[in-house]
């Protein structure tokens, strides 16, 4: 159950975010001068008000010691009250008896208290009261004279007080607004760059000119905050680009297997029309015809599959974990052997714990290994490695084919790439460009080299989690066909 006051402060809350940040600068600028005006003015009143009472009590002080000493002289009941001038301090003289003796025209005075009347009993010297029970309220002072007491008292006066209070009400509220002027034009003055961004920005917005750097200028974060946008602005730039250089280079390879397939399925089109399927081709043509068929619509899978993968790029939701790397290899291993069942991998794996996403790196394998299989003879193993080398997981896949020429080596891992000797092989292009993704997405790096067999050595870096001391799990010259 939510609190009663609870929907208001949300609804300020709300109120208050809306409000664009120049009102909330003006408001904050404001609001601070007025505090500050408030706190200033307390604590001058605060001492204002002391030293007027300190200023006061000296007074009374003085001027009783002197009537005190005059009553003494000519005594309580004979001293000379002159009569009262119609304003200024007020006198009385207390004699033993409790009786009092005041001026002439003199308002009357509160009743002797029960502690001045101590004073006069000759129980203590003297006594600072204030008596706030009327209205206008009197600072009397008791001094002990002779047998009894005088007492000097002055009505307080709050008018100084008063004056003051109005006076600094009239500069507080001019600070106010001189304030809120002045945080409204240091808002204006302050935000002024980051109006100019953002009219840069709703013309990048509305032309799709993400070549339109924003240009550079004010220091500090307003600096920062443009650099940050052009350099999300380049990488927008290389995002667009790379996704443009994807899908003219997807349209080229779909065009040649879409055309054959499409030449396949016409010609079978036309000849069924014709009523000559059957005369028109020898069961072994159209056995030939529908394996192509077949394979045709086999690549045209992988390469959509890849295509997919390639364009989702690293916003897949898998999560990253801690996993044995060789526990993805050898399932990445036994799914080639399904793919390729004349394929024969001779595996050597260690554990070597890494952080990574299984699923992706799974891929990532199963393409090394597919791609050797391209290559290696039959009756020789492919042969993957995997082993831990000083903080790094390496692997190794090895073949004993042609291997790659030295001109093909620096765009391998290039998408739809390759080489003259491969384009009769079944392939898209894409599957080593995937391996490399997957390797610098997990902060890795994938090199190519000539093995010791002649053939290619596709080697993979990645960045090991954990130490661990390499157990082999298979030998080289096993293969990894489940038993």
């Amino acid at each position: 159950m939510s609190r009663p006051d609870g929907p208001e402060p949300r609804r300020l809350t709300r109120w208050w975010r809306r409000r664009s940040l120049r009102t909330r600068l003006t408001v904050i600028a404001a609001t601070a001068i007025a505090v500050s005006v408030f706190m200033a003015f307390q604590v001058a009143s605060e001492l204002m008000d002391w030293q007027l009472q300190d200023t006061t009590e000296n007074e009374l002080r003085a001027e009783a010691h002197v009537l005190a000493t005059t009553a003494e002289r000519a005594g309580l009941a004979q001293v000379w009250l002159p009569p009262y001038p119609g304003s200024g301090r007020l006198v009385r003289v207390v004699l033993p008896d409790g009786s009092t003796r005041t001026p002439a025209g003199q308002p009357e005075l509160p009743p002797v208290s029960e502690q001045a009347g101590r004073v006069v009993r000759g129980a203590s010297a003297d006594l600072m009261e204030s008596n706030d029970s009327d209205d206008d309220g009197h600072l009397v002072y008791t001094l002990r004279a002779g047998d009894g007491a005088v007492q000097v008292a002055r009505v307080a006066d709050d008018t100084s007080i008063n004056q003051f209070g109005f006076g600094m009400l009239l500069i507080g509220l001019l600070c106010v607004v001189g304030g809120a002027l002045v945080g409204r034009t240091v808002a204006r003055t302050g935000l002024a760059p980051i109006d100019r961004l953002t009219a840069a920005a709703v013309q990048v917005a509305r032309t799709r000119d993400l070549d339109a750097d924003i240009p550079d200028e004010g220091g500090g974060e307003i600096r920062r905050l443009i650099q940050a946008i052009n350099d999300m602005l380049a990488a927008l730039r290389d995002s667009r680009q790379a996704q443009r250089l994807l899908a003219e280079d997807a349209a080229h390879e779909l065009k040649t297997p879409l055309t054959s397939l499409r030449l396949n399925i016409e010609l079978l089109v036309r000849l069924d029309r014709r009523g000559t399927l059957d005369t028109a081709l020898t069961a072994e043509s159209r056995t030939r015809l529908l394996n192509d068929l077949g394979t045709q619509v086999a690549e045209l899978s992988t390469l959509a599959a890849e295509l997919t993968d390639l364009a989702r790029g690293d916003a897949g939701d898998e999560s990253t974990e801690l996993l044995d790397l060789a526990d993805v290899v050898v399932a990445a291993t036994a799914q080639a052997r399904s793919r390729m069942p004349d394929l024969e991998v001779a595996l050597d794996v260690a554990t070597v714990w890494v952080s990574g996403r299984p699923a992706a790196l799974q891929r990532a394998v199963l393409n090394l290994v597919d791609n050797a299989g391209k290559w290696s003879p039959t009756d020789q193993p492919v042969q993957v490695r995997l082993r831990a080398e000083g903080a790094s997981a390496v692997l190794e896949v090895d073949d004993a084919g042609p291997g790659i020429d030295a001109t093909d080596v620096p765009r391998v891992f290039d998408r739809f790439y390759r080489a003259e000797t491969a384009r009769a092989l079944p392939g898209s292009g894409l599957g080593l460009s995937i391996v490399q993704r997957v390797v610098h997405a997990h902060g890795g790096r994938a090199t190519v080299a000539r093995s010791a067999r002649g053939g290619a050595l596709l080697r993979i870096d990645l960045p090991a989690t954990a130490p661990a001391t390499p157990v082999a799990r298979l030998t080289a010259g096993e293969d990894s066909t489940p038993r």
